[in-house]
């Protein structure tokens, strides 16, 4: 994960969302030094972390209902893309922060839950402006702004310094892409102008300009997830890898080249 290094500089992470899960699943608390501590979680992106933004929206992408859910607690649907729970959930609970990371739309949120971390996150939304747009998902750029509104909050119950404190000691995680390329690149066919160096250019781009309005905020230690290989997801399969179902090597190379941009976008 992030090297939690002095709040006075950043640190900025990019990796794997799967190696990131493995470690927590296998280490299961996460020890931190004894002059680090970590406030609190706070996430945007898609719907790999998106615990419930989309329940109260008018969209496509939502998961409010059964079967998602079935092995969460009580087996009820909360919205996450999920049977059970989503990575974020086990990130704050490998942290000793809380059980699970909420969502900031959800109603029911108190002070304690602000204060500890939520997630902004929105399935369907994306790097490229227009990913969210296909499906009203909530984008990157709103995200942004519902976290400055969260900081307003924040200083209201703590105070200006409780504020500042979550501001550069909390842990940010951005975990975005899979809907620029299996909805907008290859379903929609709406980019089709660009081809995959350039559109995953772009991509770099819109994360490079979210991260730096991070920065530009306060926030100094960000993890930035990368694109999993799209082309081995069952919708993608279903759609695009024939009869036999199989992973679509293309979309998967696209998986890749993202990787290698986002790297370079990162120097």
């Amino acid at each position: 994960m992030a090297s939690f290094s002095s709040t006075n500089s950043i640190s900025l992470t990019i990796l794997s969302l799967c190696t990131l899960v493995q470690l927590i699943v296998s280490s299961s608390v996460i020890t931190l030094p004894p002059n680090i501590r970590v406030p609190a979680i706070l996430v945007f992106g898609d719907s790999i972390v998106d615990p419930g933004n989309n329940n109260n929206m008018v969209t496509l992408a939502k998961s409010n209902f059964l079967p998602y859910g079935k092995d969460f607690m009580g087996g009820i649907p909360t919205g996450r893309f999920s049977n059970g729970r989503i990575p974020t959930d086990l990130i704050v609970q490998a942290l000793g922060i809380k059980d699970l990371l909420p969502a900031y739309n959800d109603p029911s949120l108190g002070p304690a839950d602000l204060l500890t971390g939520v997630s902004f996150a929105s399935g369907a939304a994306g790097y490229d402006p227009l990913t969210a747009k296909l499906a009203s998902a909530i984008s990157l750029e709103q995200q942004m702004d519902m976290f400055k509104e969260y900081m307003g909050k924040v200083t209201a119950i703590g105070g200006e310094d409780k504020a500042k404190s979550i501001l550069s000691e909390s842990v940010y995680l951005v975990v975005a892409g899979s809907d620029d390329l299996a909805n907008t690149y290859y379903g929609s066919r709406l980019r089709s102008n660009y081809d995959i160096p350039a559109y995953t250019d772009l991509m770099v781009e819109g994360a490079s300009s979210f991260v730096q309005g991070l920065y530009d905020m306060g926030a100094r230690r960000i993890g930035v997830l990368g694109t999993p290989p799209i082309g081995c997801l069952p919708s993608q399969r279903t759609l695009a890898g024939g009869k036999a179902r199989k992973c679509v090597k293309s979309y998967n190379q696209a998986h890749w080249r993202s990787q290698v941009s986002k790297l370079r976008g990162a120097k």
